[in-house]
């Protein structure tokens, strides 16, 4: 399993790669203008197995290497720094998160990573489309979300939360929209400590660039914890593998650390 995601991971380069060629520098015109393929209900068609190959689940920010963490540009889009942009308290405690992190990330613990980190775990992940509802079932943990088609509204604050948080959504030309809220606070957005609280909202845009690759950009919105909105985006692209399914998974709450350093050496 482990093995699996690893090869994948190795992938990042060629994904570099691909990235470059599906974003033409400013001023370049498109050859051609892609039109997604639509299900029998009209819909762009996101089904099928997917999976982000690139650093995101690592670190957000641009970072450098460190034991078995491969060296990062960022998936910041906005602000420009590409740096989360943290209250003074956040911050500080983003920093005691990073230093604690082998004995209190979520992620090791076993835990949901939650949204949007959900999305770019180093596993793939299945969309399944209806009418009046867009799932999307991870291998990591048997994490699961149900996008909402049928609904506009979320539950009261404070009635209930989520780890995924309540995702209510529709369709937007090729692109998919979901507006994410009644979060539980407890998820990291990565491995390196970025976090929230639980005033998060997210609005994510699913977007097929091409019949293989999905832009996904997520703005995160959370005034206890940040100064200002901020965005994210990274490449999701479609797993082709011959009778490719989403595998069993069994998770050992710290079972990565066991293969990592007593204390973790970083370029910061």
């Amino acid at each position: 399993m482990r093995t699996r995601s690893l090869i994948w991971i190795a992938s990042i380069l060629v994904a570099g790669v691909l990235s470059a060629a599906l974003f033409p520098a400013v001023g370049q015109t498109p050859a051609t203008t892609f039109k997604a393929p639509r299900t029998a209900l009209g819909q762009p068609d996101f089904q099928g197995i997917w999976q982000v190959m690139d650093t995101a689940h690592y670190d957000l920010e641009p970072h450098g290497p460190s034991y078995q963490v491969p060296a990062g540009v960022g998936n910041i889009i906005d602000p420009p720094d590409g740096k989360i942009p943290y209250r003074p308290e956040a911050l500080k405690k983003k920093q005691e998160n990073f230093k604690n992190r082998l004995t209190e990330d979520p992620y090791s613990k076993c835990w949901k990573p939650g949204v949007p980190h959900m999305m770019y775990v180093p596993f793939p992940f299945q969309i399944v489309q209806s009418k009046d509802h867009v799932t999307i079932l991870s291998e990591y943990v048997h994490n699961s979300r149900i996008l909402y088609l049928n609904r506009k509204t979320h539950y009261a604050e404070g009635e209930v939360d989520f780890w995924n948080g309540d995702s209510v959504a529709r369709f937007d030309g090729d692109s998919l929209v979901t507006d994410v809220a009644n979060f539980n606070g407890m998820a990291w957005l990565d491995r390196a400590g970025n976090h929230h609280s639980e005033q998060l909202k997210v609005v994510e845009r699913f977007t097929l660039i091409d019949r293989d690759t999905i832009r996904y950009q997520a703005t995160l919105t959370d005034p206890k914890t940040y100064t200002r909105p901020w965005t994210i985006q990274v490449l999701m692209y479609r797993r082709k593998e011959p009778n490719l399914r989403i595998l069993e998974y069994e998770c050992h709450a710290y079972a990565d650390n066991s293969l990592k350093e007593p204390v973790l050496p970083t370029v910061r």
